[in-house]
């Protein structure tokens, strides 16, 4: 009995001690979210990239913590925002596949739901999103400003975020008009624009708590990127097939792509500015003498896209991992991680704790020392932040859904990893029989082996808590006959 009593009283003098050091601080954590958009596990230098530079993400993880496997919420854009905003995994998260409102804008969250600013303004933090939303319309009740950011700016439908010389921008719910695109204008880049308001916000509120979501649109299709310093220095480096698009038309630049004759050269420039982007705020927290009291996060909402003229198969865009974007492979869920917090997190570390979006709101919860009362999925990895993997909770499961839009003509996906074990069922249909495959993650990380038939018992077992987890949705219901 002496041991598992002394097991119990370390946990419970290590809690304190991560409650000591918070509370011990001078100043509030600010904390900085950039969200990259379909870039995949293998697109960055220092997860495996050879042909693409990413010298400030580089740098970034010689600074902090490397994650091997953390996870998206999902593998498209507004499910996996919906995960990271409510810390509920796609089996309950309210929003769980693309499906949009016209004229403009997607499914709206819900009022009354916990979200990530709303928890930070409980502490009376200045929140703030720059970039594209995806989780309500201009004027609903999911829009940015009604679900706890103070401020938005940027692109409000994910639709509309697919062209880079917009009409027009978001700020909060009121269009910003830009004169220079008019037409087929291209004079002002967006990303670029929305990196100026997020830079302005930082120096605007650098003397005052903050949570800052940024949801950057880069390397997302179309492939478009200014030509510039960054997108010369790639041009005669791949061997490039031109992709034609769409360049005229009731669909030009309210959602089709743009036809462009070097889509390597673009992709492999639009990853570099996304890097660029990243340093810019990192410089800036600097020189403000933020980063002692600040976490800065990157990640990515899904595995990269094949979509406008990319070619993820060219730059091993997803490393060793099988699938993409719209996969529950591990290619489509497993995201490029980095965490730096100077006055806690050592430089230069990895973990391969394994853990994911719906993690965040538990993890920030925990930093604030805000107690959760509202249903969560996820656990706080604080303790691997400050280093104190002995305190570290480890889940029992982590759990994917994703629906498919009609035009498909297929009825969804699902996934479950258990410790070493995934299951996936790629035909979910609403009747008859799903048909799984069983991976042993650990020893096949590239899934090449379904062992479905070889291990019966472990697919029953893991098939049952895959039911257990699904939560039917009024909105998003898996179909066996699409329309």
């Amino acid at each position: 009995m002496i041991k598992p009593c002394f097991s119990k009283l370390l946990i419970a003098l290590l809690a304190l001690q991560n409650l000591a050091v918070l509370a011990g601080a001078e100043k509030p954590t600010n904390v900085i979210y950039i969200l990259a958009d379909d870039l995949g596990y293998g697109d960055v230098g220092c997860f495996g990239q050879k042909d693409i530079r990413t010298p400030n993400l580089d740098k970034l993880a010689s600074q902090g913590m490397r994650f091997t496997q953390h996870y998206s919420g999902s593998t498209v854009c507004a499910p996996s925002r919906s995960v990271l905003m409510t810390g509920l995994h796609t089996g309950h998260t309210p929003i769980r596949g693309n499906q949009e409102v016209q004229p403009e804008g997607q499914q709206p969250l819900p009022a009354g739901m916990l979200t990530l600013p709303k928890l930070f303004k409980s502490k009376g933090y200045a929140t703030a999103a720059f970039g594209k939303w995806g989780l309500g319309f201009p004027g609903s009740e999911g829009s940015p400003t009604q679900q706890g950011f103070d401020e938005f700016f940027g692109y409000n439908c994910q639709r509309l975020a697919h062209n880079y010389y917009p009409y027009y921008l978001r700020h909060n719910d009121e269009k910003v008009l830009i004169p220079e695109n008019t037409g087929v204008g291209k004079g002002v880049y967006g990303p670029d624009l929305i990196q100026e308001k997020a830079l302005e916000f930082v120096r605007n509120h650098k003397d005052q708590p903050f949570f800052m979501y940024v949801p950057n649109v880069l390397p997302h299709a179309e492939l478009a990127v200014p030509d510039d310093d960054i997108r010369r220095s790639y041009l005669g480096k791949f061997e490039e097939t031109p992709y034609k698009g769409t360049d005229s038309g009731s669909n030009y630049k309210l959602g089709g792509y743009g036809s462009t004759p070097t889509p390597k050269t673009d992709f492999a420039a639009m990853v570099t500015r996304l890097d660029k982007q990243v340093g810019e705020m990192v410089n800036l927290i600097e020189e403000l003498g933020l980063s002692e009291h600040t976490l800065i996060i990157f990640s990515s909402d899904n595995g990269p896209h094949g979509e406008g003229g990319a070619n993820p198969d060219y730059f091993d865009s997803n490393g060793i991992y099988k699938g993409m974007k719209r996969d529950l492979y591990e290619g489509g869920i497993r995201v490029p991680t980095l965490m730096k917090w100077p006055a806690h997190i050592p430089a230069g570390v990895s973990t391969d704790h394994v853990s994911c979006f719906y993690d965040m709101l538990p993890t920030f919860a925990e930093l604030l020392d805000i107690k959760l009362t509202t249903p969560h999925d996820g656990l706080s990895i604080l303790p691997t932040l400050l280093n104190q993997s002995q305190q570290q909770a480890s889940r029992d499961y982590l759990y994917w859904e994703f629906y498919y839009s009609a035009k498909s003509k297929k009825a969804g996906k699902k996934a479950l990893r258990q410790g070493d074990w995934k299951l996936i069922s790629n035909r979910v249909w609403a009747e008859g029989e799903e048909a799984y495959e069983l991976y042993n993650i650990v020893e096949d990380p590239s899934e090449t082996k379904d062992l479905a038939r070889v291990f019966p018992e472990k697919l029953e077992l893991l098939a049952k808590l895959m039911q257990a987890s699904h939560q039917p949705s009024e909105v998003f219901k898996f179909s066996s006959k699409p329309k």
